[in-house]
């Protein structure tokens, strides 16, 4: 058997997947509604009127946030191949993930004393 027959599947499915978008945004034209009026093209958000202008500051306390958010967030990712995995590392890996949790809490710790969990 060739070896391009192995890839007929892969060229299948990316067939499929490009027939996918282009039939839903030609579909999604001829449905769609083409009444235009001043209400519907006005911006809007959550349903009400916007009150400022769009382009304000956030405060650098949410973009802390967010990033103690994923990296707090990656430690669970680790979490996961190492349960999988438990009864192959034996020991050792039980130890070097109880320092790698441990190392993580003493970083929450750090980050709560610090008020980097603090929203005001």
């Amino acid at each position: 058997m060739p070896a391009s027959i192995g890839y007929i599947p892969i060229f299948i499915f990316i067939a499929a997947a490009v027939l996918f978008g282009a039939g839903t945004l030609l579909l999604s034209y001829f449905v769609q509604s083409r009444v235009f009026n001043k209400a519907k093209l006005a911006p809007y958000e959550c349903g009400s009127e916007p009150i400022s202008d769009a382009r304000i500051p956030y405060p650098a306390r949410y973009y802390i946030i967010a990033v103690l958010f994923v990296i707090f967030d990656i430690e669970i990712v680790f979490l996961y191949p190492w349960a999988v995995a438990f009864s192959k590392i034996g020991i050792f890996g039980l130890v070097s993930m109880l320092l790698f949790i441990a190392l993580f809490v003493l970083g929450f710790i750090y980050a709560w004393q610090k008020g980097g969990l603090e929203w005001d």
